[in-house]
């Protein structure tokens, strides 16, 4: 980080701040961003404070122990921002917010990890879902821990999303894309469904996205993004949610076209 001043990267995460405001991605005092600034120690937002007002002397710096080392208090969740520096060496900033219609995909714990854009599959991959851990505690960045090895974006159960990048606009843009993406996977659904990418076209683009756009960071893992066959073979692993009336009707009726067999 010795290209820019920490007065500089301060005032980058008051932008992203502001940029998450206002877009609508962050409501009160939600979410939060980090720089690594060295290998002990981060700058973040601080706790309890609206990020869209953000100035530069509110921004606090904290060791790899999350203890506070200069301004207010940092965040609660910088536990999780630690977990993901520690997995990814590559990375030097998080941003964490809760966009409504991706966070709307992780509370209805339904991943975005569907081959459909070739622009997602090719900057993400695909954005896998955590498994619920109480915010501000291990067990959300034990979480986090597991599936940002191999992605540069995540849905947090219940929660919202989380990623990841080079630079702190890097991971900021990134949960641009997540938002748009929950946005058109939504509007497809509603339509019909989404019609997804061949098995032989994901690994084009995967090939394009360290070939041609000279992205290292990890594409997915092997099983993400998912394609048409592996759908259409059951590979989706996405939940459905019935209602206790709808599980009824349906062993109703599954009983009554057997009985009149």
């Amino acid at each position: 980080m010795a290209e820019r001043s920490r007065e500089t990267l301060k005032e980058d995460i008051c932008e992203v701040g502001r940029r998450l405001y206002s877009n609508g991605f962050i409501a009160a005092g939600e979410g939060n961003v980090s720089i690594r600034l060295s290998d002990n120690e981060l700058m973040g937002t601080p706790a309890g404070t609206c990020k869209g007002y953000l100035t530069p002397d509110m921004i606090s710096t904290c060791d790899m122990e999350g203890r506070t080392l200069s301004g207010p208090k940092i965040s609660t969740e910088i536990q999780m921002h630690i977990s993901v520096y520690r997995a990814r060496p590559d990375v030097n900033a998080v941003v964490h917010a809760h966009p409504p219609k991706c966070t709307g995909f992780a509370v209805a714990g339904v991943a975005l990890n569907r081959a459909v854009l070739a622009e997602v599959v090719v900057t993400l991959g695909c954005i896998p879902l955590a498994e619920y851990g109480t915010p501000s505690t291990s067990e959300l960045a034990e979480s986090v821990d597991r599936l940002i090895r191999t992605s540069d974006g995540v849905l947090l159960s219940n929660h919202g999303a989380l990623t990841v990048g080079k630079e702190v606009y890097d991971a900021y843009f990134k949960m641009e894309v997540i938002e748009h993406f929950a946005e058109i996977s939504l509007i497809s659904r509603q339509l019909g469904g989404e019609r997804l990418l061949p098995k032989k076209e994901v690994a084009r683009l995967l090939d394009l996205r360290q070939k041609v756009y000279n992205l290292d960071g990890p594409p997915g893992g092997d099983a993400c993004p998912l394609p048409a066959e592996a759908v259409a073979a059951g590979g989706d692993d996405e939940m459905v949610h019935l209602t206790r009336g709808e599980l009824v009707q349906l062993i109703s009726d599954a009983i009554r076209e057997v009985g009149g067999r």
